[in-house]
């Protein structure tokens, strides 16, 4: 129930007419890319952790704020307007590196769909990545638990 009504908010708040793709990272947006993609009726790519060795597969560095690592994407096409969705935004690293990436590429970021903002940078990295964020539900750890804030 709970998938289903996060589900139902982000196709509302999506910008569904300027999005070709859904793209997302791996892997906890791998259930909200494809339970939006049958929902909206919009392909979906993963971001993977893992290298492919794909014609046209492109790596990126992301640093998060518990890991480092590269990232691999493939299936994005110059002019393709992508919707990034993803569970949570903390640091904004994987977003950052992604949206540079995906720039590279020729795409263009149509609209970011977040569901948990646990930042109080969220400003900073929409003028960094230059596109406005959306999310569901502020929330931060206070005593080793997650609370939502306003």
């Amino acid at each position: 129930e709970v998938l289903d009504e996060v589900l139902s908010e982000l196709a509302r708040i999506g910008d569904w007419r300027r999005c070709d793709k859904i793209v997302t990272a791996e892997s906890m947006g791998f259930p909200l890319a494809a339970g939006l993609s049958m929902r909206v009726r919009k392909p979906y790519v993963f971001i993977r952790k893992r290298r492919y060795g794909l014609p046209g597969e492109v790596s990126l560095k992301q640093t998060t704020g518990y890991s480092k690592g590269d990232m691999f994407i493939n299936g994005i096409a110059p002019g393709d307007r992508v919707v990034f969705v993803d569970d949570v935004i903390s640091t904004g690293g994987t977003l950052l590196a992604i949206g540079k990436a995906l720039r590279g590429l020729g795409a263009e970021i149509a609209d970011v769909l977040i569901v948990f903002e646990k930042t109080r940078e969220k400003a900073r990295i929409e003028k960094e990545l230059g596109v406005r964020i959306k999310t569901l539900l502020k929330v931060q750890v206070v005593q080793g638990k997650l609370v939502e804030w306003a």
